[in-house]
């Protein structure tokens, strides 16, 4: 293990004792969501970026924590948001046109908006570190005393940026972002009595993997599906799925164990990889960068993939926020899509307690604020649903933004007895929410017109009746024809029946290479501007 240097235990100390303050600053957790304060906003993917590329379109996934811009509703609330490249206005309006009761103009004076302007892959807070004059600029406009930051995850990049602009993370430190790795989520879940399924530790070669899927084979001689992970694999695109039922012929009791290992160490190029465009060859190259693990396929005739969220306040306290049933895709429904709240009513109340027993050990490690604990549940019968515990997130994940969007706007409040979110109205709410809206015939709209089409069919979010959707990931729509949004409804299938208008709406206005859009024919344009279009 290497040591570190006096100026880097220095750098920990002061990362440490900068967390140390959001504790005694804030004593409740009512106080830390209402209090006045500068908010610096690091929508940072500090992640592999060879397996974040794996992700279409994750370029614009900055955009993921543009929620954050509702918490202006708060007239005592300031936010810094930075990014890699500028975001186009209009998507800062329509965020801003959200607030209720609040002046846009008011909103806009307590943002400031910052780019690296640095489209290249490295992340975000890498390259603000490179620039000491946006970095100064930052810590210029901060009440220090009044200031924390917000990431979408937690890195040693995180750490220093925390560090240079002397206010500390809301987030877990990067040195305990193990917890949220594939072993380090199966080692939390062993020492918190969460069932998960039967596994293998890390390994770092492809040969101790074969050696570690084979030992997993032996332990379950019934197993039919192997699921081998990169241990830092995001979304499901760093899974691929070994079938046992191909290599019968070495099956436990039917051949020697140096023949099955030497079997599944051939098979492994044949594997179903979920990203698109995998191939043995690089995912081979990856695990001695990210380690492997080997797992058992949870097998059910019918089966969900539910997950829970909570957060750890600076006091160390253990909040559930919210439970989901995940929407997967990817060849074996591995990869994730969207999500439904709440979480199917027969095992929400289960998984709430399953997420309390995991928080509560996370919070032991020290971890801090955003947690999610990913599970397969399967049927089995009579009202019984068995429950198995698959991966940890330490990091604003896809059930990030939709939750915070209906808390933000609505102002609501979620039930831990019944696991719904009910509005200050007292109307329980429910949505459907995608980050992976994504058709071909949506390539080339501008956001300008994705706001033309949102005005003219009126699917913007309602105030008024709590219902409607938000959209995100706008900068996606031009180039990949991706498309996030959030569909809020006073019942599941109204949530269902807003979501399927919008896709509706889409599709009808993108039917025809000629895209005429909505509203377009209604403009009167000067007659110069008509001539020069026309002789173009």
């Amino acid at each position: 293990m290497a040591t570190l240097d006096v100026s880097e235990l220095q750098q920990i100390d002061k990362f440490r004792h900068l967390q140390s303050t959001l504790r005694d600053r804030w004593k409740t957790i009512e106080l830390f969501d209402n209090s006045e304060a500068d908010i610096v906003i690091i929508p940072s993917l500090s992640i592999d970026q060879r397996e974040l590329q794996k992700i279409e379109g994750c370029e614009h996934y900055e955009e993921r924590l543009l929620f954050s811009l509702i918490r202006l509703r708060n007239p005592r609330t300031r936010l810094i948001y930075v990014t890699s490249v500028p975001l186009h206005p209009s998507i800062i309006d329509y965020y801003l046109q959200l607030l209720p009761g609040i002046p846009f103009s008011h909103a806009r004076n307590r943002l400031l908006l910052l780019s690296t302007y640095d489209s290249s892959l490295k992340p975000l807070s890498q390259k603000i570190l490179e620039r000491p004059r946006l970095l100064e600029r930052i810590r210029q406009a901060l009440r220090l005393d009044k200031s924390f930051m917000i990431c979408y995850n937690s890195s040693v990049f995180e750490g220093e940026l925390s560090v240079k602009l002397g206010i500390p993370l809301y987030a877990a430190a990067p040195d305990l972002q193990i917890w949220g790795t594939k072993s380090g989520s199966r080692q939390i879940f062993s020492e918190s009595a969460v069932p998960h399924p039967d596994g293998s530790e890390k390994v770092w070669h492809h040969s101790d993997l074969a050696e570690a899927a084979t030992d997993l084979w032996e332990r379950q001689p019934t197993l039919q599906k192997i699921v081998v992970k990169l241990n830092e694999g995001i979304s499901g695109e760093g899974n691929a799925l070994l079938d046992l039922r191909l290599i019968e012929d070495v099956a436990p009791g039917k051949s020697t164990h140096a023949q099955r290992v030497a079997v599944i160490s051939d098979r492994f190029s044949t594997m179903r990889f979920q990203a698109k465009q995998e191939t043995w060859e690089n995912f081979s190259a990856r695990i001695p960068e990210l380690g492997a693990i080997a797992e058992a396929f949870v097998e059910g005739e019918i089966k969900r993939s539910p997950s829970v969220q909570g957060r750890i306040t600076p006091g160390g306290e253990v909040e559930i926020l919210s439970t989901h049933d995940q929407i997967l895709g990817g060849p074996d429904g591995q990869i994730y899509l969207g999500c439904s709240f709440p979480a199917d009513e027969r095992y929400r109340l289960q998984l709430q307690q399953l997420g309390l027993q995991v928080g509560r050990k996370l919070a032991q490690k020290g971890a801090l604020e955003r947690f999610g604990v990913d599970f397969i549940a399967v049927d089995k019968g009579n009202g019984q649903w068995d429950i198995q515990a698959i991966e940890i997130n330490l990091r604003k994940g896809g059930t990030t933004h939709p939750f915070m969007t209906l808390k933000l706007l609505t102002n609501g409040r979620y039930d831990l007895s019944t696991g719904l979110f009910y509005s200050q109205q007292g109307r329980p709410k429910y949505y459907i929410a995608t980050d992976n809206l994504q058709k071909d015939r949506y390539r080339g709209l501008l956001p300008n017109d994705l706001m033309d089409i949102i005005a003219d069919y009126r699917l913007h979010f309602d105030s008024g009746t709590e219902t409607g959707t938000v959209f995100h990931l706008m900068g996606c729509l031009s180039q990949f024809g991706k498309l996030g949004l959030t569909s809020i409804g006073d019942s599941p299938q109204q949530a269902q029946d807003i979501y399927n208008k919008v896709v509706k709406v889409l599709d009808e206005e993108t039917r025809s290479e000629n895209q005429v859009f909505s509203g377009l024919s209604d403009y009167s344009f000067p007659v110069a501007w008509n001539e020069y279009t026309s002789e173009s």
